[in-house]
């Protein structure tokens, strides 16, 4: 038997953050007011600079266990470093998020796009080369890192066009609706739909190529331990399913406000789960935390489950926006 959409309980973010307790829900609804105009820039800032820290020491030794053959290899880590200090100042400076986030971000986008090509050159190089595809995409550089190595840049591009919090605590949603007005004398651009905190197709198209992306990290990076823990299957079950939602949600509105936020948090939880396993597993390695910096850099990758977390992250953000203008 079919239900009617109408028969369907009310699962928006309002409704959800209606159900909570009185003391927490008036917080929330003045958390959700702020992320639905687009006026969490410090917010998303603080954000950006600590994935961005994180991105450096994943890609630091990532490269260090590549002896940095190649002198574009230091790219990334200065580039990540350099957005770390960019976004901090962000949450203090409107100027520097505006300037320095920005064009950081912009550039690092970039190097993760350079990077992707020098990784699909290395698996070109490896012996056998593209004839032996499995092979070497497993044995040779992380094909997708550069691209999922990009997730913060991406937040600090989002970041550097979003209103600022006092923004909003100053005029409310006016200034949004002034944004909104100003732009129906000419074509609006997703800047314009950042400002005002409608971006949630954009938000799903990103969440989709981003499990994607991350799915098939985690695939062959479990494909090479042989799925020694029936755990290791979950991210790869799961990144099409995610992917698969956020596509979904593009078209349907309803499916943005019901699977999508349901599978980004488990997403979110599976991202948490995985990187307790891979800091059990470099505490189980030789020497355990006797012998930290090289179990770290020869262990299980520990940041690694957090980009899935992130690509969850992305999903659940992508359910608390509202939708573009038709």
């Amino acid at each position: 038997m079919v239900v009617s959409a109408l028969a369907l309980p009310d699962t928006s973010p309002k409704a959800v953050v209606a159900l909570l307790p009185e003391p927490l829900r008036g917080y929330a609804e003045l958390a959700l007011r702020y992320v639905q105009h687009g006026a969490f820039q410090r917010s998303m800032a603080l954000m950006v600079a600590g994935s961005s820290a994180v991105s450096a020491m994943e890609v630091g030794y990532e490269h260090y266990r590549g002896s940095y053959s190649n002198p574009v290899m230091y790219t990334p880590v200065l580039l990540s470093a350099a957005l770390t200090g960019a976004a901090g100042a962000a949450v203090f400076s409107r100027t520097a998020a505006t300037t320095w986030m920005r064009w950081i971000s912009y550039a690092t986008l970039v190097d993760g796009v350079v990077g992707f090509g020098f990784h699909i050159r290395g698996v070109a190089r490896k012996p056998g080369g593209w004839r032996l595809p499995v092979y070497n995409i497993v044995m040779g550089p992380p094909l997708f890192a550069p691209l999922l190595f990009g997730t913060a840049a991406y937040l600090g591009v989002i970041a550097s066009y979003l209103q600022r919090e006092e923004d909003y605590a100053a005029f409310g949603g006016a200034r949004s609706k002034v944004i909104e007005m100003g732009t129906r004398l000419r074509k609006p651009d997703f800047r314009d739909d950042i400002r005002i905190g409608r971006f949630q197709k954009h938000l799903c198209v990103v969440t989709a190529v981003g499990a994607l992306a991350v799915g098939g990290e985690s695939w062959y990076s479990h494909y090479k331990d042989n799925f020694k823990f029936k755990v290791q299957w979950s991210p790869v079950l799961m990144s099409p399913m995610l992917a698969g939602a956020a596509v979904w949600a593009i078209k349907d509105k309803r499916a943005a406000n019901t699977v999508l936020p349901v599978i980004a948090a488990a997403a979110m939880v599976n991202g948490v789960v995985g990187t307790f396993y891979h800091v059990r597993g470099i505490i189980r390695r030789p020497g355990g935390l006797k012998k930290p910096l090289y179990n770290t850099l020869y262990g299980p990758p520990i940041f690694a489950p957090m980009l899935f977390a992130a690509a969850g992250l992305l999903g659940m953000m992508a359910y608390l926006m509202r939708r573009e203008r038709e």
